[in-house]
């Protein structure tokens, strides 16, 4: 019988073929050439993982020369069919302008006991072994994982949304779109807050907000790097470009105003304005921020302080195309470029869109 199932395979005439198989399924239910026909029937009818599955454990179980060459050649196939489809999906997901805008996909932290069935899914969905796929999945923190198209990103992030692994896509245009003000200092504080600011076109003014408000901090370090002189390994001067402090920064999210209050050490005016820190004058600049930190949380109790920004930009710093389209809105003097200004507004960017 499993010759008249070939014949019925080789004449196209799958209607008889799965009606043979429904007998020799009964009678043979294991016999490998029955198995591999079962396959090549969910192939032909589009159940493409059960033909998958089928295959898989043949060449696992099965030492018939024949069957393993057909059931290798039946997921060469399977492969080319999966190929041809997410092309043509990624064309779709991209075919409108606003879908070909340059984006960032994101991947969110997952627990250790779900990294292992997750890797798989991710390897199998990204078309990567799962050892390299579980060193992608994060632990803690954000991972930029990817850029590109945002119709492509979109295409993947639902993919990987479906199988359980925490993921969000957003366009570079999107982050460039949130305002940001310079805060100097707060000038009151009681049912509302007023600071004095410029926006980004460097005029001074001064913006009155409810502390309800702010729907998050972020906070992060940004390197301040200088040039110095160093003796190398045969006794010779060498100039080298080392980190030789931080810049503190803080960014208070107002989403309804599309808007970003960003303090920094060095800029914010702790002698102006609202008496927050006592002795001002007398304590270091690190001693004030410190205060000033300190008095922020008690006004913001509820709202969540995001800290990541260092493991974050550990993941965002190569994507030098990309970071160079964004505007940091960030102004500690460089002597020399770094992406470390506009990884810090990407990764605020993000919670805010988020």
């Amino acid at each position: 019988m499993i010759e008249q199932v070939a014949i019925a395979f080789d004449n196209k005439d799958y209607q008889t073929a799965a009606k043979l198989l429904k007998q020799l399924q009964k009678e043979s239910p294991e016999h490998p050439w029955v198995q591999f026909y079962l396959g090549r029937l969910h192939e032909v009818s589009g159940k493409y993982q059960d033909a998958e599955k089928i295959y898989r454990q043949l060449l696992r179980d099965t030492t018939n020369t024949k069957i393993l060459t057909l059931a290798r050649e039946g997921l060469r196939r399977l492969q080319e069919i999966e190929q041809e489809e997410r092309q043509r999906a990624i064309a779709k997901a991209t075919s409108e302008p606003s879908k070909t805008e340059l984006g960032v996909l994101i991947l969110e932290p997952l627990n250790n006991e779900l990294k292992a069935e997750a890797s798989r899914k991710f390897a199998q969905i990204m078309q990567t072994d799962p050892y390299s796929a579980r060193l992608m999945l994060p632990s803690r923190g954000w991972r930029l994982y990817r850029t590109g198209q945002v119709g492509e990103l979109k295409f993947y992030g639902e993919q990987l949304q479906q199988a359980g692994i925490p993921c969000f896509w957003t366009t570079i245009t999107t982050i460039q779109e949130i305002q940001v003000f310079q805060v100097k200092y707060f000038s009151e504080s009681q049912l509302k807050a007023t600071v004095v600011c410029s926006n980004q076109a460097n005029q001074l003014g001064s913006l009155t907000f409810d502390w309800s408000e702010v729907t998050a901090r972020v906070v992060g370090l940004l390197p301040i790097f200088e040039q110095v002189v160093d003796i190398d390994a045969h006794g010779k001067l060498e100039r080298k470009t080392q980190t030789q402090d931080y810049a503190q920064f803080c960014d208070l999210h107002l989403p309804a105003r599309r808007s970003i209050l960003r303090l920094y050490d060095n800029g914010y005016e702790f002698q102006q304005g609202l008496e927050i820190i006592p002795q001002v004058s007398q304590n270091t600049i690190r001693i004030n921020w410190n205060s000033l930190s300190n008095w922020i949380d008690q006004q913001l109790p509820q709202v969540k302080t995001w800290s990541d920004f260092t493991p974050f930009a550990d993941t965002a710093l190569d994507q030098t195309e990309m970071l160079g389209q964004i505007e940091s809105h960030i102004h500690l003097f460089r002597r020399e470029q770094t992406n470390w200004d506009s990884a810090f507004h990407l990764y605020s960017g993000l919670v805010f869109v988020k």
